[in-house]
């Protein structure tokens, strides 16, 4: 209860963009793939998107790679943060990776499933603006499991 409550404190004293989930962790149930996973979080995200009248995401391979990169460190590491190798920021990732118009940015760990982080996100005030912000036009998603099992999940907004 702490940790989630810690969570949630430090959640509120960060900007929108930079806010981390609230997650409690979970183990990963199921052969799912990352891709599979990451597949299936397009699916949800859109959803909801669609439910508040939004226009669905389009996956951008640039926007993938920075998710991916991001999910990656996250579980070799285990620090869970919006900052990554070198203190990496998702601007500077998407960037790195090609993209000019990062809009944000949503991190969580321990979900088993796409439909739970997504339900956690949409739960949370700042990781709900970043999926219903109707500007975002692109989307990528990286899952990664740690070698303990937790999934460490990304996802990247673009204009």
């Amino acid at each position: 209860m702490f940790n989630l409550l810690r969570r949630i404190a430090v959640t509120a004293a960060l900007p929108a963009a930079l806010i981390a989930t609230t997650a409690a962790p979970a183990r990963a149930v199921g052969p799912m793939t990352a891709p599979a996973l990451m597949d299936e979080i397009l699916i949800h995200t859109n959803d909801q998107r669609r439910l508040y009248g939004c226009p669905e995401l389009a996956v951008d391979q640039e926007l993938t790679v920075a998710s991916v990169r991001q999910a990656h460190y996250m579980a070799a590491t285990g620090d869970f943060g919006h900052l990554g190798w070198r203190g990496s920021t998702f601007e500077a990732r998407s960037r790195a990776a090609g993209y000019a118009e990062p809009a944000g940015e949503n991190i969580a760990w321990g979900f088993a499933d796409a439909a739970a982080v997504v339900d956690a996100w949409m739960a949370s005030p700042p990781h709900r603006r970043n999926i219903l912000n109707c500007e975002a036009r692109s989307f990528g998603a990286g899952v990664q499991r740690a070698a303990d099992g937790t999934h460490y999940w990304t996802q990247v907004f673009g204009y």
